[in-house]
């Protein structure tokens, strides 16, 4: 194998020249979940963080592509030599050595821009663009021996291509999951340049589809990596409490050598060590029982623990919490004792006058800790889609319970089987990165979508996924519920068949917002559910734009408004027997491009409790008192790994 270190130098590979996968030059999606993954298929690479390899995070140089002009001809055939942004030539050099050359774009030359973060944050004229994007960078590299490198990007909006010296290596379609390719055979000794095509274009039989209620955030949102590992290398490692007392592992091993080999898991604290060798397809699970005295993971005592995962020439360290989640009829049980979840919803949307979707660590931390701290939360529904590991991992420190979901949202195309296979993926993207966070309760597989055959075989097929993806979670789905007025009483009925498959059944409930029923009506609405299961309302509330107020009139979109619906609307909580939990929507207000009120939205959903800047409104103090009350009356949980059924207890 040759490699010439010159940026315009052609590796020797024998690969065929590079195009523009359809999904680009199209806007169309993926036929199935392996076309829309591309050779991410077979690369999990958890915890990436955690190894070695150079962080691509930074300047980067970026080329608008509203016509798609590097995508393809204008008379539909593939992008001509000059228009191609991927192809590995410097452009100046190649004008200057030869007058008749032509070429419509420099990446060389074009605007710079510090990624992660979405492209609104580029420049203001790129606020509301949705297209296509072209980001460039240069790295030097060094090929090590037998070892391997995988380009890993945390996450892009929403569709994009990846080329790595000019080659085209993989695709991948969703905004919010990680995808690596592994690059061994195309890096150089010397220079390097990764080309990322992003296009946040979304079709009907997308996942989302086009019509959301927040802001698309196209670009490159999470950090990009070139990792480095063995030849054989630990790609997924899974560790937890079983509701049987015992701590089961598994590590499923990359590479030529993964069969047959030795694989141990070691915890620290109270010194356990799990050890077997891996079968025929480099897969290994082993448990054994938990050690006397093990510190559970809870919001009161948010215990972690470090845990090694190694295998002959591979190690990956983590910190894990263990902890177990079940229910018994309508009672959800955190480490056998009931709980209720004090809960507030997100977006992935950091405090600022501008967010761009750049969660770092101190942007994360900042969200989470108004919730846990401000608000006496103990719970966040993480929406509508899957959040930054930075985020579920702050989480596991501060001690608050996650709902993770992905977007399946309003008007999916449930009988699309294209549409079905991303959504399948993306779930166990999400899943695979995340199941050894131990505040993660609930999977959710989505989201106010209406009753019907093939939406309601289209969620049943995810649910069935998660079961068979981590049987330590919960399943939920945030549902519609149909309203009747019986004895002039107004009853709200659950009967979404879709709740024969949850483990907890949720609800979003907008009496006094989206309706016309006064405020003081809310507390004697009844509510009914056809099944013995615990209930979450996952999302309830009001606008408020802050600092208008009316207090005479509790006209919509005033801060007493805001404060009045949210009293009335714990009141009728308060008389729901199975109720569980409760997530209102939320906690700042974040941008949506179709609330558009001149004067109380200008492009914000305004239901937060705080300003998109952290400042509270009135009704922010409502909740915050009525979680600290409800703190108060929470029955005692110690810390033992004893799983007991508790006595019921009306919350």
């Amino acid at each position: 194998m040759t490699f010439n270190p010159t940026r315009r130098g052609c590796i020797a590979l024998g690969l065929a020249s590079a195009s523009l996968p359809p999904s680009l030059a199209t806007a169309q999606p993926a036929p199935d979940a392996a076309a829309s993954r591309g050779a991410a298929a077979s690369v999990i690479l958890v915890n990436a963080a955690a190894r070695p390899g150079v962080g691509l995070s930074g300047a980067w140089r970026y080329s608008i592509d509203p016509y798609r002009d590097g995508a393809e001809g204008f008379h539909g055939a593939a992008a001509g030599k000059g228009h191609r942004r991927y192809d590995d030539v410097d452009v100046e050099t190649e004008m200057r050595d030869d007058p008749s050359a032509l070429y419509e774009y420099d990446m060389a030359q074009s605007p710079t821009a510090d990624l992660p973060g979405a492209w609104m944050g580029h420049d203001p004229q790129l606020r509301h663009y949705q297209g296509l994007m072209w980001y460039r960078r240069d790295f030097e590299a060094r090929r090590a021996g037998s070892r391997r490198a995988h380009l890993r990007i945390g996450a892009a909006d929403y569709r994009t291509a990846v080329y790595l010296n000019g080659v085209h290596v993989g695709d991948h379609e969703g905004g919010h999951t990680p995808f690596a390719f592994d690059v061994t055979a195309l890096l150089r000794d010397g220079l390097n340049s990764v080309t990322l095509g992003v296009d946040s274009v979304r079709s009907p039989a997308s996942v989302p589809p086009p019509v959301t209620d927040w802001e698309t955030y196209g670009g490159v949102t999470r950090d990009i990596a070139l990792i480095d590992t063995p030849a054989t290398f630990i790609d997924d490692a899974w560790v937890r409490l079983a509701p049987n007392g015992r701590i089961v592992a598994t590590i499923v091993l990359n590479g030529p050598d993964r069969a047959g080999r030795t694989v141990r898991v070691r915890i620290g604290g109270p010194g356990m060590t799990l050890e077997g060798r891996t079968d025929q397809n480099g897969e290994w699970t082993g448990s054994g029982p938990a050690p006397r005295g093990l510190a559970l993971w809870s919001p009161e005592a948010p215990t972690l623990h470090d845990v090694d995962f190694e295998a002959d020439g591979d190690r990956l360290s983590d910190r894990v919490g263990f902890r177990t989640i079940a229910v018994s009829g309508e009672d959800i049980l955190l480490n056998g004792h009931p709980v209720f979840l004090r809960g507030i919803c997100l977006h992935e949307e950091e405090f600022g006058p501008d967010p761009a979707r750049i969660i770092t660590p101190e942007a994360a931390r900042a969200l989470l800790s108004e919730a846990k701290t401000g608000l006496n939360c103990n719970f966040v529904r993480l929406a509508h889609y899957p959040h930054s590991e930075i985020m579920t991992r702050i989480a596991d420190e501060l001690g608050l319970l996650v709902w993770s979901e992905v977007p399946v949202y309003w008007r999916v195309d449930f009988a699309n089987a294209g549409t079905l296979a991303t959504a399948r993926a993306m779930l166990a993207d999400n899943i695979r990165r995340d199941r050894n966070r131990a505040s993660i309760i609930l999977w959710s597989v989505g989201n106010e979508t209406p009753v019907g055959d093939a939406r309601n075989a289209f969620l049943t097929t995810l649910a069935r996924d998660v079961r068979a993806l981590d049987d330590s979670r919960l399943v939920t789905a945030a549902l519609l519920t149909e309203r009747d007025r019986r004895n002039g009483v107004t009853e709200i009925r659950i009967s979404d068949p879709l709740v024969a498959e949850l483990d907890v059944m949720a609800v979003n409930t907008y009496n006094g917002w989206y309706s016309d029923d006064p405020l003081d009506a809310l507390p004697a609405m009844r509510w009914r559910s056809d099944f013995a299961k615990p209930l979450i309302f996952s999302e309830f509330g009001a606008d408020a734009s802050a600092g208008f107020r009316d207090p005479m009139r509790l006209r919509k979109f005033s801060e007493e408004f805001q404060a009045e619906y949210y009293r009335q609307t714990l009141a009728m909580a308060e008389s729901i027997p199975f109720l569980r939990g409760l997530s209102p929507w939320i906690l700042k207000d974040f941008r949506s491009p179709r609330r558009q009120h001149p004067v109380f939205q200008k492009g914000w959903n305004r239901k937060g409790l705080v300003t998109e800047t952290g400042r509270r409104k009135q009704a922010f103090a409502v909740l915050a008192d009525h979680y600290a009350r409800l703190a108060a009356l929470a029955p005692a949980a110690p810390g033992d790994p004893g799983f007991r059924t508790p006595r019921r207890r009306s919350f």
